[in-house]
């Protein structure tokens, strides 16, 4: 069996591919960064020398890449949504396994394509859905695997978004408008949650889906009275409103400082003055309410699966913090927790006299990694199935990530025809 670290090229060198990247360095005996591939000079040029990659080894694009003799084992692609099919496919042709972002595509058609490309020429895909490797989510699967709480009835997520990575990500920034991402706020935001439910519902498959959903806050005519266009050009309300692009990434020059100082990449240390200038003519210092954004800020999905089971997705955007809650009614017991606090309940009818139910609080904080601990977890697992090691309970292959996708597109198609409930067809 290979043990020799998996040598491996990024494909689009944004947020994404650098945390799952970071593992070469953490522990270089699993990985080995060994090429780059970024239409960005500047970020490529940064790629290579943070790992030592050879200017023969630096391409513009994956079909560049593609069309030069195989040099590694896998690829990270973390490419835009709406262009991980197209850029992957030829990865696959020229022998490469890959570690896809997700969403895997942006369409029913496109993603039964790569499917059948994986199958085709014979190569690993595996989908980031990171949350599968959170402690929080990955002891829960444990515990429905084991039968603590018997079968399942009703599995309910929710997902808050807060009003910061609202605003940032998904009403001025890459994911703000489905005509120029190709991604709907569902697909974009959420299909981590559905794919949670698929995965823990995987005894069964989805039959119906339908959705609910809308853009209800950032509307133009929900902007305040006197408020400018730009925040730090024209508004007189930029110290005192909400969304305010000052008291958001001016005051919190950190928080959001990988989507929002792009622009500034060239410079070393971007001062505050800089910052400010950015935001007169960037997309992020935009009025909330007088974007070009198209998605919903809430949706409602439903789900019956073939066994009876149902299954609720909600997501709400703009809340003054965000964070994932679940709760599961099994035939034995109860599932029930708050993901950003990291600790869930499990809770067995107990009919002993005098008792009603037999509660055990688990407690799974991660400190120093993003998605509840299961970053690095995930790229673990991507050399142990690239290896042809056996993988984890958490490990998302491209046809075992098919059924979240396909309930997110339907519940999409149902969104925009009034709720009309949508077959799931396998």
């Amino acid at each position: 069996m290979n043990k020799k670290p998996l040598k491996t090229i990024i494909v689009g060198g944004g947020h994404r591919s650098l945390t799952y990247a970071a593992l070469s360095e953490i522990e270089s005996n699993k990985m080995e960064i060994v090429g780059v591939a970024d239409p960005n000079e500047v970020r490529r040029n940064s790629i290579a020398e943070r790992f030592g990659i050879p200017k023969e080894k630096c391409f513009s694009t994956a079909e560049e890449l593609a069309g030069v003799p195989k040099f590694a084992d896998a690829v990270i692609n973390g490419t835009m949504d709406h262009i991980h099919v197209e850029t992957t496919i030829p990865l696959l042709k020229a022998g490469y396994d890959v570690l896809l972002e997700k969403p895997f595509s942006v369409n029913e058609k496109e993603a039964r394509n790569l499917v059948d490309a994986a199958e085709k020429y014979g190569r690993k895909v595996m989908v980031c859905f990171v949350l599968r490797y959170a402690p929080f989510y990955k002891k829960i699967k444990e515990l429905i695997l084991s039968g603590e709480i018997g079968d399942i009835i009703s599995i309910q997520t929710c997902e808050y978004v807060s009003y910061h990575h609202m605003s940032t990500s998904h009403v001025r920034g890459k994911w703000n408008n489905s005509d120029k991402c190709h991604s709907s706020m569902l697909l974009a935001k959420c299909c981590h949650d559905i794919d949670i439910m698929m995965w823990l519902m995987s005894e069964t498959k989805p039959a119906l889906v339908s959705s609910f959903g809308c853009n209800k806050q950032f509307r133009i005519e929900n902007a305040p009275e006197k408020s400018g266009t730009k925040c730090l050009v024209d508004c007189p309300l930029v110290d005192e409103c909400l969304y305010s692009a000052k008291r958001l990434y001016i005051d919190h020059p950190d928080r959001w400082s990988f989507y929002v100082w792009d622009r500034l990449e060239h410079l070393e240390n971007p001062t505050i003055e800089d910052k400010v200038e950015l935001l007169k003519t960037s997309p992020y210092g935009i009025c909330a309410y007088k974007c070009d954004n198209n998605v919903v800020d809430h949706q409602t999905v439903s789900v019956l699966f073939e066994n009876g089971a149902t299954g609720t997705h909600n997501m709400v955007g703009g809340t003054s913090s965000g964070t994932r809650t679940i709760h599961i009614t099994g035939t034995k017991g109860v599932i029930k927790g708050d993901f950003e606090k990291a600790t869930f309940t499990l809770s067995k009818i107990d009919p002993r006299p005098g008792c009603e139910h037999e509660d055990t609080v688990f407690d799974l904080k991660i400190d120093n990694d993003t998605h509840g601990g299961g970053d690095l977890d995930l790229v673990r697992d991507f050399v142990a199935y690239a290896r042809g090691e056996k993988p984890s309970i958490s490990c998302t292959s491209i046809s075992d990530s098919l059924s979240g996708h396909l309930v997110v597109f339907l519940a999409d198609k149902s969104r925009e025809n009034s709720g009309i409930p949508e077959k799931v067809t396998f």
